[in-house]
């Protein structure tokens, strides 16, 4: 039989509420923040001794659903919920939660919200359907390279031989065919990249270097009409990655937000930080890998059409005129490989895709790149 509080057991109930993993706040009538445990300190990016005695409304934007909630629940008592809203604040990015709202107890001065984010069980299924389409690129890609690329090979190289002694008219028709099995040849070259077996080569990866050589990038070329945002966590451990294939996804995420954003006041804005407790288990192993690293990146575009974002990373799914859609397959694939985890959220003129990635052990990094982290990420 479990001990009832005030018998001589010794518990505490905050010790007890701060073992919660999800995000726990207690209001009273003003709004005032009374209490929140160190979930809710990492959900809100602000410490305990900042939110004691502040106002929730500092930290929440004015007009979250979150306080029609709290007004109900002052009003009405009792328990009351609400589903899939999107938080955010001056340091919360956009995330959508189920709120939670009950009063201490009847008649009582404080109201406590539990907040819940998005079901673990509903980000396992986008994961395992990530790492499903990449497989089935794996197989595809390998399939092509072999059945497709030799025929192809034949194709032109007879295309050729009869244009020796076409007139100008058959020219151009042999022309054609070399031209269209030369675009084959380019598609399946880049689906190859999805056959490749051999373990990456990583080492310590400074992630703001990544990003800021995405950034140089994109704004000489593609994203030059954009204004782009940077905030970094400088503190950040390295990143246990490929530094090419990393740089490979975060351009073709940043070309994705630009081709998104209207031509002007477009905006994309890189962020970085550190998130306690994210873990992606490793199927038949037991065991868990951490994923604490976050990247996002954030533009104003239209948003992701909500037909497409069941199946946004499989092949061959675009809203491009002339998109192979493979970018986003490909870079499920390789954050795949790197052991991360990649989502998303799209709403009107707010789109993020976070990736999160493992770091370096603590006992593997070398002391100077702890000087050199901390001159990152301004």
């Amino acid at each position: 039989m479990i001990p009832a509080f005030g018998d001589g057991a010794g518990f505490d109930p905050a010790s007890l509420l701060a073992a919660l993993p999800n995000p726990i706040i207690a209001l009273d009538r003003s709004g005032a923040v009374r209490f929140v445990n160190p979930a809710a300190e990492q959900f809100l990016g602000v410490g305990a001794p900042a939110l004691r005695g502040a106002n929730l409304s500092d930290f929440i934007v004015a007009n979250s659903p979150l306080f029609g909630l709290v007004e109900a629940v002052w009003r009405d008592g009792g328990s009351i919920a609400e589903y899939d809203v999107l938080l955010e604040g001056p340091r919360l990015p956009s995330r959508p939660v189920t709120i939670q709202g009950a009063l201490a107890g009847e008649g009582a001065d404080l109201l406590v919200l539990s907040l819940h984010e998005r079901a673990i069980a509903e980000q396992m299924d986008r994961q395992f359907a990530h790492r499903d389409a990449a497989r089935s690129m794996t197989a595809m890609a390998a399939m092509l390279a072999h059945e497709v690329k030799n025929p192809l090979s034949g194709i032109r190289g007879a295309a050729q031989l009869l244009e020796q002694d076409a007139d100008d008219s058959g020219r151009q028709l042999t022309q054609l065919i070399c031209d269209e099995t030369d675009r084959i040849v380019a598609l399946v070259d880049r689906m190859e990249a999805f056959s490749e077996h051999q373990p990456l080569a990583r080492s310590a990866i400074n992630i703001h270097e990544v990003l800021e050589r995405v950034r140089r990038i994109a704004q000489s070329g593609f994203a030059r009409h954009l204004r782009f945002g940077e905030e970094y966590d400088p503190s950040l451990p390295p990143v246990h990655g490929n530094r090419d294939l990393l740089v490979q996804v975060f351009l073709n995420l940043v070309k994705n937000a630009a081709e998104a954003t209207p031509s002007s006041g477009g905006e994309i804005i890189l962020a970085t930080a550190y998130r306690h407790g994210r873990r992606l288990a490793t199927i038949g192993s037991g065991r868990s890998l951490q994923v604490p690293l976050m990247v996002s990146i954030t533009d104003n575009g239209l948003g992701i059409p909500d037909d497409l974002k069941a199946h946004l990373f499989d092949p061959f799914v675009t809203t491009k005129r002339n998109g192979t859609g493979l970018g986003l397959a490909l870079v499920a694939k390789v954050i795949g490989d790197h052991g991360g985890i990649i989502e998303f959220d799209s709403q009107p003129r707010r789109t993020v895709f976070r990736v999160f990635l493992p770091v370096v052990p603590r006992d593997s990094r070398q002391d100077s790149f702890g000087d050199e982290r901390n001159d990152t990420g301004s």
